[in-house]
């Protein structure tokens, strides 16, 4: 929205007091929580400029709606997008994703006749009277390892049960380490030195060797070979496997898998090799069909880079470019100097800047075959855990001002279908430890943003776990047939 647009809110008998106000919008968004978490259970995720806000807390509610206000420049509050959730609130709408503050937003600056009521059902009009599920019944999910990767995404899939007929977590597949396995693993569970406490209940039942988390009964299967399960023994059909060890990364070994009774479709957590698809959730999702029983997610470096080199080649068309990746470092690196089979890796991590190889450049060549051979890339391991930053260097084939630029990139962030991949900051202040769960792929530090004629530099911070994590779910979902409507749609 424009910066100069006016206060345009019909705010009758609220406080002139800054303190009266907060307290105002406190608790309008303390009453937002019980219909957020209706709606959700009837698969109705509210977003906020493509936040959601299921889960959240009143305080992140509120942080959610300054953020919009800072970044778009409008006066966007909890007085305006609880009358929308209060109107959806009063449908019986189907399983959908719907953006409140857009549609809040829209309202406010757009609209002159109807009211608020009227533009919300007309906002959601095709939605109304649809109540039910996506799928059929609920899907079965069988995570094979349960590393960093793995455990994240078993906080996602149970946070995202809803009404309990989406993705449902069924076993995970490890090898045993000691008569206390299932106890570590699940206190590893509970407990994240990076992302903080599972915020749900995990409870270990030792006789049957299951993680009980949220309620929901997850077992847990020792094995040291990936073709010789039976997952029916354990109730478990026509499964999506998602292979989240980084062992098996060929066509042929990742097939053993499809051996197995009780999985239909296998989904790796790595760039996939022999011909398997490698796919950018969001991005190339199209290249895909319902034939392919196995797909790579590509790099977590692949997943934050892709999607704005994409719209920028769509809008400027890129001649040529070089990333450099300064990366946290990873687990195969070494606390102290030791032997490693990769150059440089096996100097300590804790201690040391590594230069070293990243296949991203390449794999976005595979992504976006328009941009095969025009990008090279190196990589940076640096002494943090977690989030990464992407520095990107490229040649575009017009001149371009920093401002235009980051007002394109703003646009892009929230007000298009990549709007799930991109984030936007214009904040100077901003350090890696601010994006540790972050949920996108990317994450635009505008006030890096150097352009120079037709030479553009951006800068790219990326949770490499957690947002990477979110993208292979969102690519699970797609797999399986698990996707919502859009509100508003975008093209």
């Amino acid at each position: 929205m424009p910066s100069d647009q006016p206060d345009k809110r019909k705010r009758s008998n609220l406080p002139s007091d800054t303190f009266g106000d907060f307290q105002y919008r406190q608790a309008l968004a303390e009453e937002m929580l019980p219909m957020i978490g209706r709606l959700y259970r009837q698969n109705v995720h509210l977003m906020l400029y493509g936040k959601l806000l299921v889960n959240l807390s009143v305080s992140e509610i509120m942080q959610a709606h300054r953020f919009v206000r800072e970044t778009e420049n409008n006066e966007l509050s909890e007085f305006e997008t609880y009358q929308v959730i209060n109107s959806l609130n009063s449908l019986e709408l189907g399983a959908a994703e719907i953006d409140i503050g857009i549609i809040a937003a829209a309202f406010l600056f757009d609209n002159n006749k109807k009211s608020l009521e009227e533009f919300v059902q007309d906002s959601v009009e095709d939605l109304i009277g649809t109540k039910g599920s996506v799928l059929e019944k609920a899907q079965d999910v069988v995570l094979y390892g349960f590393g960093r990767i793995g455990r994240l995404l078993t906080r996602l899939i149970v946070e995202d049960s809803g009404g309990g007929d989406n993705l449902r977590l069924r076993a995970i597949v490890v090898r045993r380490s000691s008569k206390e396995d299932l106890i570590k693993r699940a206190n590893l569970l509970r407990t994240d030195s990076v992302h903080g406490p599972f915020k749900g209940t995990v409870r270990v039942n030792q006789k049957n060797e299951m993680l009980i988390i949220n309620g929901s009964e997850v077992q847990v299967i020792y094995s040291d070979d990936p073709s010789k399960i039976d997952y029916t023994r354990y109730g478990i059909k026509e499964a999506l496997l998602i292979d989240n060890t980084g062992v098996w990364r060929e066509k042929s070994d990742l097939e053993k898998h499809l051996k197995c009774k009780g999985v239909k479709k296998v989904l790796l957590t790595a760039p996939a090799k022999g011909g398997v698809k490698n796919i950018v959730h969001g991005i190339n999702n199209q290249t895909a069909n319902k034939r392919d029983k196995i797909l790579g997610a590509a790099s977590c470096t692949t997943n934050a880079i892709v999607p704005v080199l994409k719209v920028l080649n769509e809008e400027y068309k890129i001649r040529s470019g070089h990333i450099e990746t300064i990366h946290a470092y990873t687990n195969d690196q070494n606390l102290i100097d030791n032997f490693h089979k990769k150059f440089r890796r096996g100097r300590s991590a804790a201690l040391n800047l590594v230069i070293t190889e990243t296949g991203a450049g390449k794999a976005v060549g595979e992504v976006l075959p328009e941009l095969k051979g025009k990008l090279t890339a190196n990589a940076i391991r640096v002494p943090t855990p977690n989030v990464s930053l992407a520095i990107m260097k490229l040649d575009l084939s017009s001149n371009i001002k920093t401002i235009d630029l980051n007002d394109f990139l703003r646009q892009t962030a929230f007000h298009s279908k990549y709007k799930d991949q991109i984030d936007f900051t214009n904040s100077s202040e901003v350090v890696s430890a601010d994006f540790v769960g972050n949920r996108y792929a990317g994450i635009i530090d505008s006030a890096a943003t150097i352009c120079n004629g037709s030479q553009a530099i951006l800068y790219v911070w990326y949770d490499n776990e957690f947002g990477y994590t979110v993208q292979l779910l969102g690519l699970a979902k797609e797999m399986v047939g698990l996707t919502y409507k859009r509100y508003p749609s975008y093209q």
